[in-house]
């Protein structure tokens, strides 16, 4: 039966249908002062009659509030089965949305099965944008560590000071330990074998070459891509999140430059540092092992000096500052395509880490296609 509140023109009519259907048809305004009459039958006919589907008419709601859309939210809880809102006014759908389960989504409709080729066609698709991406954008922080370079006045010092301190330094102790327990570890391990043939000094050649060339500035990358590079994903993220990026944007103030540009000088700056600190160290952890086969000091020096060319040297350096660049390019990419949300943060890290990880990977592979071509 219809009923009408004491102070608003709000008004109900409720009829189950023999299926067990139950029409519920809401008019006038719904909102704080009408809802309580309403609300108080409308549940009293749903817990009595427990129908197996609620469908409500809101054709004739002309105004509707948070007390309204409680109402729906209420009668969609206590629905035994399906709950359908229609001819609501599309002024009404957002705020409906927001208490409702459902909202006034369609039903799903069956999904079909997208064939194997075009899934592979896609996930190829997705990947290479994907890459060209993070090229495009290494090679924007490239042209801006070139700005840098050009007008170094218009560089913030202090911050990029205060980042290379953060990101760099404070990664000294974990750098070190690192490169002397894995110049300790490939020292053991090699003289094992080596000591067969009586060629243990030659652990001082394999520690050498692999440390200075290929794994201290490989390791030291990698430890700066889960250190630093997850660390701008989160800060960066944490901005876009807060809206910051947009209101420097708005003051005219470029992110790339003032953002990124700091962040890429600053492990332009450390990585080479750290990669030779953790060369050093590995070197100092095979000099253990090789003194206590026996040889002396003098003789492990020796043959560092003897087999580890310039080019070799010079290699290790040169891909530490190509490493440095896309550690600080991913990571502060991962941070300014960061959505909305913890979880957007959350994953903007984790996909900074693995893409800093897996680039580094393949640049380390190109780096020994060509050197090995160059006969370095």
């Amino acid at each position: 039966m219809p009923t009408q509140s004491s102070e608003m023109a709000a008004t109900v009519s409720i009829r189950l249908h023999p299926r067990g259907v139950l029409t519920v048809t809401i008019g006038g305004r719904l909102d704080i002062d009408a809802v309580g009459p309403i609300w108080r039958e409308v549940m009293g006919k749903l817990e009595g009659d427990k129908p197996k589907q609620v469908v409500v008419d809101a054709s004739g709601i002309a105004y509707c509030d948070g007390a309204g859309a409680t109402l729906f939210a209420e009668m969609e809880e206590h629905a035994g089965g399906a709950f359908e809102v229609r001819s609501l006014s599309p002024e009404f759908h957002p705020l409906l949305e927001l208490y409702t389960k459902k909202g006034l989504t369609a039903p799903a409709t069956e999904v079909t099965r997208v064939p194997f080729v075009e899934q592979v066609g896609r996930a190829a698709a997705g990947l290479a944008s994907n890459l060209y991406r993070h090229v495009s954008f290494v090679g924007e922080l490239f042209a801006g560590l070139l700005f840098a370079v050009r007008y170094p006045k218009r560089v913030p010092w202090k911050d990029t000071i205060i980042i290379a301190e953060t990101a760099g330094a404070n990664a000294f102790p974990i750098i070190i330990l690192i490169g002397f327990l894995l110049g300790l570890i490939m020292a053991f391990q090699s003289a094992v074998p080596m000591q067969q043939f009586g060629a243990e000094i030659f652990v001082a050649d394999l520690v050498g070459i692999s440390m200075i060339k290929v794994l201290g500035p490989l390791m030291t990358a990698i430890v700066l891509a889960g250190r630093s590079g997850s660390a701008f994903a989160a800060e960066i993220g944490m901005m876009k999140v807060n809206e910051e990026i947009d209101a420097l944007t708005t003051m005219g103030i470029d992110p790339v430059r003032y953002l990124v540009v700091t962040r890429g000088i600053a492990l332009v700056l450390m990585t080479p540092l750290l990669t030779l600190f953790c060369s050093f160290f590995a070197l100092c952890g095979g000099a253990i092992v090789v003194m206590s086969m026996g040889y002396p000091l003098v003789t492990y020096i020796d043959r560092i000096v003897g087999v580890v060319s310039l080019g070799a040297f010079l290699s290790g350096v040169l891909k530490s500052f190509v490493f440095g660049i896309l550690v600080g390019g991913v990571g502060c990419l991962r941070g300014l395509t960061t959505g909305t949300g913890a979880k957007a943060v959350g994953d903007s890290t984790t996909s900074a880490v693995v893409s800093g990880i897996v680039l580094i990977a393949v640049t380390e592979a190109i780096f020994a296609v060509v050197l090995y071509a160059l006969g370095i």
